[in-house]
Formats: C-alpha cells, structure tokens, sequence
C-alpha cells in the first residue's frame, strides 16, 4: 500500500465537467492511499479578512480550465492501474477534514427546490472544527457534518463532456451526506483507469439540500482505492459499518426512489437467500427511502437498510 498526497492546484484542477480520456492528474496502484485537497467557491464568493482562503484557490479562478456546463471545482482525476469498464472502483473514505474556517450558501434564482418562489440570497458561515461547529450569521450553531457533494468516475466515453452538476451512473454530484468519514462508496467503472475526482466540500448539509447548496467549503479526504471485479454494480451503491445503501437518479423524485428501491432488492438477492418479494416485503418493514437532494435536474433518493436486518440469511 502507497500513500500519496494530490494537492489542488491549476494543474490538477478540472472546473464544471467530467469526461472519459482526461490526463490522470496521479496514477495510482489497487490498494493505494490518496489525501485529495478540494477548493471551494468562485470569484465572488470568497469572505473579507479575518478568515483563511487556500492560496490556491486564486490561481485556480486564474488558470484552471474551466467548462461553463457545471460550477464545480474537482480536484483529480486519479487513475488506477489495470481498471477497465466493467470494474468497479471501491472508495473507502478515511477521513474528512476542513482546510479552512469559512464556507458559503446561496440561493439563485430559477434554481433550488422552490425555484420560483425566493429571494436571492448569500451568506457565510463560521466554522470551528475544534469545536465541531458552523455559526450562522444570525447566531444559530451547527453540528459540522463534512462530506464531498461529487465523488465521480468519467462516465462512459460515448458521452462526451459532461456537467457535475447531474449525479448520473458515473456518480458525481451525488450529494449524499451519509458518504462521510468511514463510508464506503462503489462506482462502476466507464473509461480505462476509472478516473475518480473529488469536490464540492459540505460542512453540513440536510437530506434534499433544498436551497441548491449546503455549507460549502474546502476540504482535504483520505481515500483508500481498491480495483473490483467480483461486484455487479452499474450505479453508485454505498455502505457503512451498519447500513447499506442503494441510490437512484431521475427527473422525478418518484422514479428516483423506484430505481433506489429496485437496487436495494437487487443486492439482497444477491446477499442472502431471500427471494425478490421476500426482500420486498422486508424493504417495507425495515429500509428507509430518503431524499437525497431534490435540486441537480437528476433529482435523487437512496434506500438505507440496517445489515441487523439481513441476520440469519446471508448466503455463505
């Protein structure tokens, strides 16, 4: 196992898209360990003195090739030797740390949840990770919750460039706040070597992430990448010590929790002995299907299942 340190700069930045046949930014071996620095926030959006802005964030705003199709900030992509479509690229998140005291939340028009009925609106947030806390403006304190909003693979070459702003089979701005330190997340595999990015640093954010966007911010995670071929999955799926979880996009939330629900059934089928209705009727009394967000087009659901309930049944 290698460790290695991607820091974020114009050369390793990529701003609004994802696409197959990108320059890995590092190659890395199965197995490796990765510290990925994100940045966050565009001209603009950066607070007065008194708070720490990475430096490199200004020579990213300055230099970075920037796609208008997303507003993302992704550092990567980090290539792993021998991965081919078809793979899939298990992401083990280690840890997750702030790499700076401030992060932002606005409201645009025609976007967000209730996009024809608010005000714009900006404002920053005072983070202590110390303390564990985000202090709104108006004196309301936070518990932190970090996580990266996009953690994607290049989709699949027939695609072209592609906005991070659509969570898709590549992943991306899946915007999942169940993905934080010590979640395990699975993305299938679309172009030679996966290319995995980071971005879009939540300090905290709420199931739907209503408004458009959470506590934005920058972080650095450590990722420990390991090359598969014995899963069949060809969407995101996600796990932690006590849950799994099956996701699903659409336009609509209703088909989004559907396409969730049919991947949850898929993979206890897969791991136990139950039948499909079995499996069905279990969903009902134990899952939970929760609102991912409701705000990047490919609107998401994910189906949470304690693995308590799969007790006496998995398959040996």
């Amino acid at each position: 196992m290698a460790e290695h340190h991607l820091k974020a700069s114009a050369e390793t930045a990529h701003w609004g898209w994802f696409q197959a046949g990108m320059t890995p930014a590092l190659t890395i071996d199965s197995g490796d360990v990765v510290t990925i620095d994100s940045v966050s926030g565009v001209p603009g959006s950066l607070p007065g003195e008194g708070f720490h802005i990475p430096p490199e964030l200004h020579e990213i705003h300055e230099r970075a090739p920037r796609n208008p199709i997303g507003p993302h900030i992704l550092t990567g992509p980090v290539a792993v030797r021998g991965a081919q479509p078809g793979d899939v690229l298990e992401i083990r998140i280690r840890r997750i740390g702030l790499r700076q005291d401030w992060g932002y939340t606005l409201v645009r028009p025609l976007v967000g949840a209730l996009a024809n009925e608010t005000e714009p609106g900006f404002i920053f947030s005072r983070l202590d990770e110390a303390a564990g806390t985000a202090t709104l403006p108006w004196g309301t304190e936070l518990p932190l919750d970090l996580f990266f909003g996009v953690m994607g693979v290049a989709p699949p070459p027939a695609w072209g460039a592609i906005s991070t702003i659509q969570p898709r089979a590549h992943g991306g701005n899946i915007d999942c706040k169940e993905l934080r330190a010590g979640a395990t997340l699975f993305l299938p595999v679309w172009a030679e070597g996966g290319l995995f990015s980071v971005g879009d640093g939540h300090g905290r954010q709420g199931d739907g992430e209503v408004c458009v966007t959470a506590i934005e911010t920058a972080l650095q995670g450590e990722f420990e990448i390991h090359l598969r071929r014995d899963l069949p999955f060809d969407f995101p799926h996600a796990e932690t010590a006590d849950e799994l979880i099956a996701f699903g996009t659409h336009y609509s939330l209703d088909e989004a929790a559907r396409a969730a629900l049919r991947r949850m059934l898929d993979w206890i089928e897969r791991l136990t002995t139950l039948t499909r209705t079995e499996a069905y009727m279990l969903c009902s009394l134990a899952a939970d299907v929760r609102v991912t967000q409701m705000v990047n087009q490919e609107q998401g659901c994910h189906v949470v299942l304690p693995r308590s309930a799969l007790a006496g049944v998995m398959k040996p």
